[in-house]
């Protein structure tokens, strides 16, 4: 998989850190119970489609990037600084 940085261009997606779902989670209240903690470590969403990940380029310029992928074929369909990305 080819991810494109905004910074160093088109790089192999190895120079990259996937950080997860690009979306803030909800994090439960300190005293929410252990259930409710359980579920915010463990349990995410997998979906069969388009995703927005969040990606480190550590063997590059240091950027945070949001990537709108494909999770079916790995297609990347775009990228963009994460400190632009929209919610």
């Amino acid at each position: 998989m080819r991810i494109t940085c905004p910074h160093c261009g088109e790089r192999d997606h190895r120079e990259f850190y996937y950080k997860g779902h690009a979306l803030a989670l909800d994090r439960p209240a300190a005293d929410a119970g252990e259930a409710a903690w359980d579920d915010y470590v463990h349990l995410r969403e997998n979906p069969a489609g388009v995703t927005r990940d969040l990606w480190y380029h550590e063997g590059g310029c240091g950027a945070w990037v949001v990537v709108t992928r494909s999770t079916l074929t790995h297609k990347v369909l775009g990228t963009e600084p994460a400190s632009e990305a929209r919610a």
